[in-house]
């Protein structure tokens, strides 16, 4: 598991959630380096997609069969990709920093990593892949707003790449106002913001 020097106490379990490639590790990183410890497990190694790495936590992906890792996550924070917010046990509360990327570039990162790992993509087109996302969005947001046991953040990446500091503080608030902003503001390299509309 990441550790930071200093870590922050920080109570609730959150949850760091977004589509792929719409800067959940980016905001896992800044976490980390605000203080509030990651739930990873190293299993994914850092690439030339994601240099910092991905920040996360393989039993993660099997929340539906299997949530027990959800008694480890208290104090920190977890990835989580967007279709997986369903499967979480009702009967916890959960503050849920959701990620918003404009989709084109979402999806051109997607394109890149896959050509990397020479992998095929979706059969569909872009345009057809935006409309799918937009439609996923749509659901997952409505259902969100139904949860009682959800507190959630819109975080905007090109905003945040664009101008930190506001955007930093509103999550810094968001989960308790103890993290170090100024680390987490030092973590953002706009070099690594490739794939622009």
């Amino acid at each position: 598991m990441h550790s930071t020097d200093k870590e922050t106490k920080v109570d609730g379990i959150t949850l760091v959630t977004g589509l792929p490639r719409s800067g959940t590790s980016v905001m896992m990183q800044m976490l980390a380096a605000g203080g509030l410890p990651p739930l990873t497990d190293n299993v994914r190694a850092p690439d030339s997609d994601n240099p910092r790495g991905y920040y996360e936590f393989e039993l993660v992906k099997k929340t539906k069969k299997d949530a027990s890792w959800i008694a480890s996550a208290p104090g920190k924070a977890v990835k989580m990709v967007h279709l997986l917010l369903y499967d979480l046990p009702p009967d916890r509360d959960y503050r849920i920093i959701f990620m918003k990327r404009d989709l084109k570039e979402v999806v051109a990162s997607q394109g890149v990593m896959l050509k990397r790992l020479g992998k095929e993509g979706a059969s569909l087109s872009e345009a057809q892949l935006i409309e799918v996302y937009k439609e996923q969005l749509r659901q997952i947001e409505g259902w969100l707003l139904e949860r009682p046991n959800l507190r959630v953040l819109m975080v905007n990446y090109n905003e945040l790449i664009r101008e930190p500091e506001p955007v930093v503080e509103a999550i810094n608030q968001f989960v308790g106002g103890r993290l170090e902003v100024k680390a987490m503001q030092k973590t953002i390299d706009r070099s690594l913001y490739r794939q622009r509309c």
